[in-house]
């Protein structure tokens, strides 16, 4: 296939990016809201809810290869991941409907094992979906810059998903009170539904390589190994990590800051509308800015930005005001869009650099890696921020809390997350495939395939 070939279609571009939506908006939610929700609305403790989370995500560590793998191996009429996305779109609904259940238990080892097997179905279902979905990236276009415009439209729906989570959730439940758990199971069903179908849309406006289902496909333990001694692979995976650590650390706390620290929860959706209509704004300038210099020395700059604001947390008080919360709001908002396309349009490089070394293409598993780091972050953040709550004395429902518990969300909103986006930045800093780099190694692996076709 020659370079000329590789431009995509608007509307495949929409159809792929509509895709993340339902991810994205449930996947936001949970970050949010379902940590709060455990301890506020189902009456966990901080340090049991964190218990459960951390237990189930680690499931993950053994779930995402299996099924990166298993897709890898697919043969369909359909392709090798479009059958994930048709079969698995409506367990996906299901699960997520019934994260949010408060069953009629009045044990709390009793809750808890109810939430830790309704989160592992989730989690399940969801890995089932979305593993194969990101393995399409490098699949539909090989061109280096085609690939960010890829990931750009995606992100434009990720981040509207992100927006759409912020606001309407919070919107149809008020309060997270017990009394209204009836609320919270009406968000999860208009959720829980508007999360899958988009899958199934993905699954009708995309159409996979033959030649890629075609080739012989290596074992599970060749597919691991190829994996960890891709360099570009592994320096990509420990930006993606610690890129997304840092804003589900964000995420995960942003609500208990607002409510707690600033007392500004009535606002939230107002402070949430501006980092995601910003980040969604911004999109196309870092597009552009990894076609005017490379996607390392973008992401590096957004990241900066990012830390800066987030930094800035650790010294705000009440006594601001909201202009100046909006005016961080703005910045942070810049960052944040940085975080969501260039971590993802990195990734699909390294696997290229795959196919250079080995001869073979193991996109399923590499993309199983991705999500066990996107896994492994909030198997850490979620659990993490729930227990250092515990421990600082905080106080579900209080109207004061215990300065300590403050002090405690304070350092998380700030020092922590930048401290994460810091170390991504080192990664970046050592990262080997650049687009001069790449652009050899793409007419190379195009010469091999003219001899080979030949």
């Amino acid at each position: 296939m020659t370079l000329a070939n590789e431009r995509l279609s608007k509307v495949t571009k929409l159809a792929y990016g509509a895709g993340d939506t339902g991810f994205s908006m449930c996947h936001t939610i949970i970050s949010i809201l379902y940590g709060i929700f455990l301890v506020d609305v189902a009456g966990l403790t901080p340090e049991l809810a964190a218990g459960v989370l951390f237990v189930v995500k680690s499931w993950d560590y053994i779930n995402d290869p299996m099924i990166g793998y298993f897709s890898d191996r697919m043969r369909s009429r359909w392709g090798r991941r479009r059958p994930f996305l048709l079969f698995g779109f409506i367990p996906f609904m299901i699960a997520f409907i019934l994260l949010w259940w408060k069953p009629p238990v009045d044990s709390m080892m009793g809750l808890a094992i109810y939430y830790g097997a309704a989160y592992l179905f989730f989690e399940t279902a969801s890995t089932f979906t979305y593993m194969p979905y990101f393995a399409l990236t490098p699949e539909l276009t090989q061109d280096y810059d085609e690939r960010t415009s890829l990931t750009s439209y995606r992100m434009v729906f990720s981040i509207l998903g992100g927006l759409v989570a912020f606001i309407v959730p919070l919107a149809i439940i008020g309060e997270m009170h017990p009394d209204n758990q009836g609320k919270v199971m009406l968000m999860a069903a208009i959720f829980g539904i508007a999360g899958g179908l988009p899958l199934f849309l993905t699954f009708l406006g995309t159409r996979e390589r033959e030649e890629y289902a075609a080739r012989e496909q290596p074992r599970l333990l060749d597919s691991l190994k190829a994996a960890f001694k891709n360099r570009p692979f592994l320096f990509a995976a420990g930006i993606f990590l610690f890129t997304w650590l840092a804003i589900d650390i964000i995420q995960s706390m942003l609500l208990f800051f607002l409510k707690y620290r600033l007392d500004m929860e009535g606002q939230s959706d107002l402070i949430a509308g501006v980092i995601f209509i910003t980040a969604m704004i911004t999109l196309p300038f870092w597009t552009w800015a990894s076609k005017r210099w490379d996607k390392r020395h973008a992401y590096i700059f957004g990241m900066f930005f990012l830390a800066a604001a987030v930094m800035l947390l650790i010294f705000i008080n009440p006594g601001w005001g909201l202009s100046l919360v909006i005016a961080l709001a703005f910045i942070a908002g810049i960052g944040v869009g940085a975080a969501h396309v260039l971590p993802w349009a990195i990734i699909p490089d390294a696997v290229e650099w795959d196919e250079y070394a080995t001869g073979s293409r193991h996109e399923g598993m590499f993309y199983s890696l991705v999500t066990l780091m996107r896994k492994i972050s909030g198997s850490i953040a979620i659990p993490g921020t729930l227990l250092v709550l515990g421990r600082s004395g905080y106080i579900a429902n209080a109207a004061v809390q215990d300065p300590g518990a403050v002090r405690a969300i304070q350092i998380m909103m700030g020092p922590v997350p930048s401290v994460m986006l810091l170390i991504g930045i080192l990664f970046a800093l050592v990262y080997p495939l650049r687009r001069e780099l790449h652009a050899k190694m793409r007419r190379d692996l195009e010469a091999r395939r003219a001899a080979a076709f030949d």
